[in-house]
């Protein structure tokens, strides 16, 4: 099937379920510094009748969001859970701003994760809640590694499906 005639502009945001929006909203605004933009109370149906709820955005640069839902009485079948690491959220930054973001979560009490994958540096670190954050860091030749990538992912896609799951990141450092 062909690509759309036109791509989606830009995330708008992304959304997850939040226990408490107060300890989301210190550490998404007050320990990582993205500002709350936007707080939106409503009652919705979601199949067990009427649920109370806040949904809460934080901003990003541009003009996209993290949100977070938080339900009144914490219906279990809305409540949030843990996630696997590799279910996450990646945003892209540069490097004074990782470096920030690594200073402000220590300053925290919190011990971020930083790992160089070749294609990209970043660092981890998860929410009150659970969810896996990664602050990405394209490296000098990112353009060119997105040409090779780029040319060959339907090929290194096929080829590992079909068995042959020998690495492809020649820019990762061999440690990894």
């Amino acid at each position: 099937m062909p690509s759309l005639s036109k791509l989606p502009l830009r995330l708008h945001h992304n959304a997850f379920v939040a226990r408490d929006l107060e300890a989301t909203r210190a550490f998404y605004e007050d320990v990582l510094g993205l500002p709350l933009v936007a707080t939106w109370a409503e009652v919705g149906d979601f199949g067990d009748g009427p649920a109370e709820y806040c949904h809460a955005f934080f901003g990003l640069a541009d003009g996209s969001a993290l949100a977070f839902f938080q339900f009144a009485g914490d219906p279990e079948s809305l409540r949030p859970h843990r996630q696997s690491p590799f279910v996450h959220i990646a945003l892209a930054v540069d490097e004074a701003t990782q470096d920030e973001l690594a200073a402000r979560l220590r300053g925290a009490g919190i011990e971020p994760v930083l790992i160089d994958h070749g294609y990209c540096r970043s660092l981890y670190v998860s929410d009150p809640d659970g969810l896996f954050l990664e602050f990405t860091l394209d490296p000098p030749e990112a353009d060119q590694i997105d040409v090779v990538r780029r040319a060959n992912a339907r090929e290194d896609l096929t080829r590992w499906l079909a068995g042959d799951h020998t690495p492809n990141n020649d820019w990762r450092a061999a440690s990894h």
